[in-house]
C-alpha cells in the first residue's frame, strides 16, 4: 500500500485550512468577513457591511471552531461508551431531572433543543430499548407524556460519569474560575441575541 504521509505536518498550513473550512461550514468564506482592501465600485454608506476587524474575526473563528467540533466530540464519547447520541442523552437526562421523571413531549422538545418530529423519532428508539414510555396525559388528552423507566434511569446513572468527565476535560479544566464565569456571561449574551424570549435566560 502506498503511503500518502510525506513528512511532518505543516501546522501553520493546517490551521489556515481549518479556519477556511470553518467558514465554509457556516456557508461564508473567510475573506467575506474582513473589509476588502480594494473595491472598484461605490457603496452607499448606509448599506456598507459591518466588516469584522482583526480581533473580532479571531473571536468569531475561535467560536466557530468550537461550535463545529465540541458537539461531535461529546457525541463520539457517548456513542463509544454508552451507545447513545448526544441528543438521546439530552432526552434521557432531561426526563431524569423532571418531577416524576415525566414530561409532556412538547416540553421535552424545548429542553432537548429539538423539534417535535425529531424528538418523536428518538423517543421511538428509546422506547424500543425500554428506556422511555409514552402515555396520554390524563389531565389533557391532547398531550402525550414521556416517562423515564427504571432501566432508563439506570442507563442515565451509568452514562453520566463518562459524559461529565468529557465535558470537564474539554470545557471546564482548560479554563480558570474567572474564565468559567466569563464563559457563562458570554453564552447568556449570545443566547439573548439569538432568542430574546428564551425563558431560561438569567436563571441560575
Amino acid at each position: 500500500m502506498v503511503s500518502l504521509h510525506l513528512g511532518a505536518p505543516d501546522h501553520d498550513f493546517i490551521c489556515e485550512v481549518k479556519s477556511r473550512a470553518s467558514y465554509f461550514n457556516v456557508q461564508v468564506f473567510s475573506s467575506f468577513f474582513a473589509q476588502p482592501t480594494t473595491y472598484s465600485g461605490s457603496v452607499d454608506a448606509a448599506s456598507e457591511p459591518r466588516w469584522l476587524d482583526a480581533d473580532e474575526r479571531q473571536a468569531w473563528l475561535s467560536l466557530a471552531s468550537v461550535l463545529m467540533r465540541l458537539l461531535p466530540a461529546l457525541d463520539a464519547q457517548l456513542q463509544r461508551d454508552a451507545g447513545l447520541s448526544h441528543f438521546e442523552y439530552q432526552v434521557l437526562a432531561a426526563l431524569s431531572e423532571a418531577p416524576g421523571r415525566t414530561l409532556r413531549m412538547s416540553e421535552l422538545a424545548v429542553l432537548a433543543e429539538g423539534s417535535l418530529s425529531r424528538l418523536s423519532q428518538v423517543v421511538s428508539r428509546l422506547e424500543r430499548r425500554e428506556w422511555v414510555q409514552r402515555s396520554p396525559d390524563p389531565s389533557d388528552g391532547r398531550y402525550t407524556l414521556a416517562t423515564l423507566t427504571e432501566p432508563g434511569w439506570d442507563k442515565v446513572v451509568a452514562t453520566a460519569p463518562g459524559h461529565v468527565e468529557t465535558v470537564r476535560s474539554l470545557v471546564i479544566d482548560p479554563l480558570t474560575k474567572a474564565q468559567i464565569g466569563q464563559l457563562t456571561q458570554i453564552g447568556r449574551r449570545i443566547m439573548a441575541a439569538i432568542d430574546p424570549d428564551d425563558p431560561c435566560l438569567g436563571r441560575g
